[in-house]
């Protein structure tokens, strides 16, 4: 069989649910194979079985915490010896914590940066190689509106997204003229379980009359992807709001998003266990 002829196989972190699953979706309609990395073994088991049936796609599971730095090398070791690969490489699992940067414990907050920066890094990095072999390949990595400005009381969590997006802009351009495309996504929050995760679910920003729904926000991001985009902002809303912060004082963007971040109840008490994380594209509607 030419190389023309096999099927293209997307490896999608965070696929079990959220955005995340509903782009494993789109692209198992457009015919891909697919191989899904979660912590949640019974939420991959049960996407694989759902997506197998409905689309005919052949989809393979990694059960892998993204937290352990060792994760990425261990899933591309896998990859290897089931002779996988990797067409698109989507950088969709992450998590957000919310809350005084002070009440948070230590080691939640490095496990995030590991999963949404550290996680996003080494998987590229050593997937990348072998992608620039093979024709219309392409990176999508989830970043999020909160990318645009810093974000009180969610601090860390927004300074990863800024990472991811300016990236993600900069590997975008090294890449330039060669067959890999890279696309950073966007979104504002969306109606997920991310909002409950990272304790967020009393802030302004997660208010459900508000939010996006992963499925228009994943039907922007696989457009995006198709198009070459190199960022991707869902929602008219969303561009609006990343428009209109051009033009304000730096100060008066933080003081805003302060308020919208800030818990309308009681203080959030301080994280001492380890934070879930959930599908990147829900977070990445953190925003």
């Amino acid at each position: 069989m030419g190389i023309e002829q096999r099927k293209r196989t997307a490896l999608v972190t965070g696929g079990a649910g959220g955005i995340g699953f509903e782009l494993c979706k789109l692209i198992a309609a457009d015919g891909y194979d697919l191989v899904l990395v979660d912590m949640n073994e019974m939420g991959l088991n049960r996407a694989a079985r759902q997506l197998e049936t409905e689309f005919g796609v052949n989809v393979q599971t990694i059960c892998k915490d993204l937290s352990d730095p060792k994760a990425p090398g261990e899933i591309v070791n896998e990859l290897n010896q089931r002779c996988v690969e990797t067409d698109l490489l989507v950088n969709n699992a992450g998590f957000g914590l919310s809350g005084s940067f002070v009440d948070i414990a230590l080691e939640p907050q490095l496990n995030m940066i590991q999963v949404n920066i550290g996680a996003v890094i080494s998987l590229t990095r050593l997937l990348l190689p072998g992608m620039l072999k093979r024709d219309g390949v392409a990176i999508l990595n989830v970043a999020s509106i909160a990318a645009f400005q810093p974000g009180p009381y969610m601090a860390a969590y927004f300074a990863s997204k800024a990472f991811v997006l300016s990236w993600s802009e900069g590997l975008a351009k090294e890449l330039e003229g060669s067959s890999v495309s890279v696309t950073a996504l966007c979104p504002p929050p969306t109606n997920t379980g991310f909002a409950a995760r990272a304790n967020s679910g009393t802030s302004f920003a997660f208010q459900k009359r508000a939010m996006a729904t992963p499925e228009e926000v994943a039907r922007d991001a696989w457009r995006g992807v198709k198009n070459k985009k190199v960022i991707v902002l869902p929602t008219m809303m969303n561009k609006l709001a990343v428009f209109s912060s051009r033009f304000l004082p730096r100060k008066t963007v933080t003081a805003v998003a302060g308020l919208m971040n800030k818990q309308r109840t009681a203080t959030a008490v301080p994280n001492k266990t380890r934070a879930r994380p959930t599908s990147e594209f829900a977070i990445s509607k953190a925003g």
